[in-house]
């Protein structure tokens, strides 16, 4: 057996793991995300340099990307544990927070709760979906990069044909943070007026993900990288999975009324459930 052949048998013929495991590794970036915001608002009454761009940057990869790569690899039979261990680190940074608040935000928890909940955001720069797309994409580097190595656990990496791994949660998550910044959601007049000039202007913005696409298809074929044929076959990859959504999107937005665009997602989904029974 080859090397190339070693390679791709490394990373074929697996089932996945447990829906729990895979909802517990994605749960953690989101508490990590929660303490760096308490660790930079409790670090801003420790010193007076917190505010500088050298701080934040550390705190970022301390807090967010070292944890990440950690559950990945070295700790990733203990996921559970890192994530217990991040709720009580946030709870007590939040209880810190709490004991140093100034006289003039002396209210009670619960009031203070409200005026949290009640806290509008303007729907040009919502910092949960930035969030969002922020985790898929270093999680998905992150992946990307340690599959190929014995440290990274073989259930985390995309199945063959039955089960579930965190792999598998890659190209639907990019689908699903693109959704939420597409044109069609941010600015509703740009599907207003001609229906061919609109699917010119989608047309014409997938050409980066076509030049992605041939370009990591003709680099993987001229250096003779090992390739999963089941995962996309022969020719295929991500990028051209992309260009096939965001191509189809506006087609069947230009068939079907926006406000009925939930109908066709659901319909969808129902049937690709029944296809892969």
């Amino acid at each position: 057996m080859s090397e190339k052949q070693m390679k791709e048998a490394f990373v074929s013929n697996l089932n996945g793991t447990t829906v729990l495991e895979i909802t517990q590794g994605l749960c953690f970036p989101a508490f990590c995300i929660l303490c760096r915001g308490f660790l930079i608002i409790f670090s801003q009454y420790l010193c007076s340099f917190s505010h500088t761009w050298k701080t934040r940057f550390f705190i970022d990869f301390v807090v967010l990307i070292v944890p990440m790569v950690a559950t990945l690899t070295i700790w990733a039979s203990f996921i559970l544990l890192e994530l217990l261990g991040v709720i009580i680190f946030g709870a007590g940074l939040l209880y810190q927070i709490y004991r140093r608040r100034t006289c003039y935000a002396r209210l009670p928890f619960l009031k203070i709760l409200e005026k949290f909940l009640n806290i509008s955001l303007e729907s040009e720069c919502i910092p949960a979906i930035s969030c969002f797309r922020v985790i898929t994409s270093a999680f998905t580097a992150i992946a990307i990069l340690a599959v190929d190595f014995p440290l990274f656990p073989r259930r985390f990496a995309k199945t063959e044909l039955y089960g579930t791994g965190a792999m598998d949660f890659g190209v639907g998550g990019f689908v699903f943070g693109s959704a939420m910044v597409c044109l069609e959601v941010r600015r509703r007049k740009y599907m207003e007026g001609s229906k061919l000039r609109y699917f010119t202007n989608s047309l014409y913005s997938v050409w980066p993900l076509v030049f992605l696409g041939i370009g990591r298809l003709a680099i993987i074929k001229s250096i003779g990288y090992q390739e999963h044929l089941t995962e996309y076959g022969v020719h295929w990859n991500f990028f051209f999975t992309i260009i096939v959504v965001k191509l189809i999107t506006p087609l069947l937005l230009i068939i079907f009324p926006l406000n009925k665009s939930w109908i066709i997602a659901l319909s969808i989904t129902i049937l690709y459930q029944l296809a892969l029974d």
